[in-house]
């Protein structure tokens, strides 16, 4: 295994559905716009139909309200010393996100990723959301591997058992409670490292 590419909301964010835990609240608290029209929005917007300035204007909201929303995203305890280590195993590490375009970036330069991570592949730049293969082919192009050289780490089953399916081995993270039986489970970031450590020591064998 050479590459290793991390899920971002639920896996280096604290936030596993930023739409409904952090977007959703956010705008609700200053506007009447409802919820299921700012998800369907959010959808859209993440799928680089428009930029995120139009988001805010069709939510009723100012774009200069975004950075105030953006710091309601918190790193996961842990990730950077884990990515300082898995750097020793993996000849590069990578982002995978659902996610609109400008706000991926303005994150990145907010907790400087752009120096933990070799690449990031967003759907709001590549025009396609997870569990989409199109997606995951992304992926493959830009990390310029094969599927079979790709371990995905993902907090929600869907997108693990599409990355499965696309020829990655893939780990669902964090504290699952309908987690598909037959999937490998890491609740953190510690025992993450132990299940990959122990992983390319079987590849090596």
């Amino acid at each position: 295994m050479k590459v290793l590419v991390l899920d971002a909301m639920g896996v280096i964010y604290q936030a596993g559905d930023d739409v409904v835990e952090l977007l959703i609240p956010f705008i609700c608290e200053r506007t009447d716009t409802a919820p299921d029209i700012i998800e369907e929005l959010y959808r859209q917007c993440s799928l680089g139909e428009f930029s995120s300035s139009s988001f805010w204007q069709q939510v009723g909201l100012d774009a200069s309200v975004e950075d105030e929303y953006l710091n309601g995203h918190l790193l996961v305890d842990g990730l950077r010393e884990f990515i300082a280590e898995a750097k020793k195993h993996y000849e590069s590490v990578w982002c995978l996100s659902n996610d609109v375009s400008e706000w991926s970036s303005k994150l990145r330069q907010k907790h400087d990723l752009t120096s933990l991570f070799n690449g990031f592949v967003i759907s709001g730049d590549v025009r396609s959301r997870k569990p989409s293969k199109e997606i995951y082919e992304a992926l493959f192009t830009a990390s310029n591997a094969e599927p079979s050289e790709v371990i995905f780490i993902d907090d929600r089953p869907k997108n693990v058992i599409a990355a499965i399916d696309s020829g990655m081995e893939a780990i669902l993270f964090g504290k699952q409670q309908d987690a598909a039986e037959n999937l490998r489970l890491a609740s953190d970031f510690s025992e993450l490292k132990s299940i990959l450590i122990a992983q390319q020591s079987h590849h090596r064998c």
